[in-house]
């Protein structure tokens, strides 16, 4: 793995034009195959291009354009077909963001409702197990497309407001265990059973009306107070902002209208030395009005998109080390604190390259649960023949008990934007995910 990281940065290197000593100018292409790795996604590959341009170089190491496209796939049959484009010239005076992408997922985790309420047994979805039943069994299909256009101006230097719309179309089911199945050894394949997504369904916790999925209008405006001095890796400065989200839905899914809030605090902090930054985030999403169906319970709302999706609650854009869409509610708090250390320095060719290194802890906490009518529920699970006390431990203080992870990251930098992640994390209690560690390696910072 680490010689494949190397070769892919000498190939991005290879394709950059127009480079100066300490200050870049122009085109920087780069095409790279796209090759990572994601505990809960497993082993992607595919293609991938970035583009910067610098113009002059007076705004270095920011850029003026950034086109970022990519076409990738998971072993774990997560895929990506994404195009984002972000510019602070073709506009004068705004930046503009637009982004189109579309996320099949065959295998998209489902843990249940509330965190900790959502008892989580990791021998049912682990094959050496005596009790396993499925590794489907905490999954079901979601596949996604997003199309979404923002723009940015400035109040002042350092305040600035934020308006965007689009869309969000989700189309979600059972998993096809005959798709997973085809061209697997007898051994291998993945039983034909009811999965915890069907059980929701038949107990009436997910509705007939969000079983199969929609499509939601949405339009957000807010604003961001941004004193760092520069985005992709900043040594000192805040990055703060504030929005509101309201998703508009139709016909039978009007039920699913809802506004939300989202509010989140970065602060930078060099510690007598830009080489090393003390960086922490807290962030909150809640729910002011309406309501959600269950799968965009997972998805985390973001002014500007720079990542292909942002999850919740567990997983590599929230918490590392803990299992994707672990903690699932209508209103959750964040908080994220890492050591930035960057350990050396160097050139190749015209190139400038870091290595660094960041450990960390993340932290989630649910404050606005999600809605589990009891005793309704312990009537559905005898009906249908279910032990409730196999899914849920209804005990008031484990919906509100914080889940916890920590690790270690390194990060491989080159010309400042462009960085490649390796993060190891693992959760502090096993309800959160089961394995002992998660890996991934990623694209950039997590903030």
């Amino acid at each position: 793995m680490r010689t494949l990281i190397i070769t892919s940065l000498i190939i991005f290197s290879a394709f950059s034009v127009k480079a100066q000593s300490h200050v870049k100018t122009g085109w920087t292409f780069g095409v790279l195959p796209s090759v990572a790795y994601d505990a809960d996604l497993g082993f992607q590959y595919g293609a991938l291009t970035n583009i910067y341009y610098h113009g002059d170089g007076s705004h270095y190491p920011e850029y003026l354009h950034s086109i970022y496209t990519e076409a990738s796939y998971t072993t774990k049959h997560n895929g990506l077909i994404r195009l984002n484009f972000d510019s602070r010239a073709v506009l004068p005076g705004y930046r503009l963001s637009l982004d189109i992408s579309y996320i099949p997922d065959e295998m998209s985790d489902f843990a249940g409702f509330n965190g900790y309420q959502a008892v989580y047994n990791d021998d049912w979805r682990n094959d050496e197990s005596s009790d396993y039943l499925s590794r489907a069994f905490y999954k079901y299909r979601r596949n996604m497309f997003r199309a979404a256009a923002d723009i940015q101006g400035s109040v002042t230097e350092k305040l600035k407001w934020n308006a965007g719309l689009g869309v969000l179309s989700f189309n979600v089911g059972s998993v096809d265990i005959n798709k997973l199945n085809r061209g697997e050894d007898e051994n291998n394949k993945l039983p034909d059973i009811e999965c915890l997504y069907d059980k929701y369904f038949k107990w009436g916790l997910i509705s007939d009306k969000e079983i199969s999925g929609g499509s939601f209008p949405f339009i957000h405006a807010g604003a961001t107070f941004d004193t760092r001095n520069m985005s992709a890796a900043p040594s000192k400065g805040i990055w703060a902002d504030a929005f509101l989200t309201y998703s508009a839905a139709f016909g039978d899914k009007s039920e699913f209208n809802s506004l939300k809030l989202n509010a989140n605090f970065r602060q930078y902090i060099s510690l007598g030395t830009p080489k090393a930054v003390l960086a922490y985030r807290i962030g909150t999403q809640l729910t002011l009005a309406g309501s959600t169906p269950f799968y965009m319970l997972c998805y985390h709302n973001n002014l500007v998109l720079k990542r292909a999706v942002y999850e919740s609650l567990g997983g590599s854009s929230s918490l590392r080390g803990i299992m994707r869409s672990r903690i699932l509610s209508n209103g959750f708090l964040l908080a994220n604190v890492e050591m930035r250390l960057r350990i050396v320095s160097f050139d190749i060719g015209t190139q400038h390259f870091y290595i660094a290194s960041n450990p960390f802890v993340d932290a989630g906490i649910v404050v606005q649960p999600a809605d589990i009518d009891e005793d309704n529920l312990a009537l559905a699970t005898v009906l249908t023949g279910d032990n409730a006390a196999n899914y849920f431990d209804f005990g008031k203080s484990n919906i509100y008990r914080p889940h916890v992870s920590g690790g270690v990251g390194l990060k491989i930098a080159m010309n400042e934007n462009f960085i490649l992640s390796i993060d190891w994390a693992t959760p502090f209690n096993t309800q959160d995910s089961g394995k002992k560690s998660n890996l991934y390696i990623k694209m950039g910072y997590l903030f």
